[in-house]
């Protein structure tokens, strides 16, 4: 019994890891892309670009940085905050990620300050 519930898992995740692996493969490519965008400044493509990454997979931390940058270049600083946390939820030692949220609230904070100041 116990070899069969072994064997029922290995089979499971051999079904599913092409699946997961496929999926990231897209969000991959709408990440490059996205990126390629915003090289040449056109940043509401590059945060569709990076939407698509994350709504195909949710645990991409990579992609959830690249649309925060994205949503703050906009302007969309409560949205840019979510896609910050939501990258270091899923990759909390992750140095880079780590350093572009400090920056970011680092601003952030100082032109609310401003704002609250006048």
């Amino acid at each position: 019994m116990r070899k069969r519930t072994w064997l029922a898992a290995a089979l499971a995740v051999a079904l599913v890891s092409p699946v997961l692996a496929a999926q990231r493969s897209d969000a991959e490519a709408y990440v490059e892309f996205g990126i390629e965008v915003a090289l040449k400044g056109l940043w509401e493509q590059a945060a569709n670009q990076f939407e698509k990454a994350v709504a195909i997979d949710e645990t991409y931390a990579a992609a959830w940085n690249d649309l925060a940058i994205a949503y703050e270049t906009l302007g969309e600083f409560d949205k840019a905050r979510a896609a910050y946390e939501k990258a270091l939820e899923l990759d909390p030692g992750n140095t880079f990620f780590r350093d572009n949220y400090d920056l970011f609230r680092e601003i952030y904070d100082r032109q609310n300050r401003r704002r609250g100041g006048r």
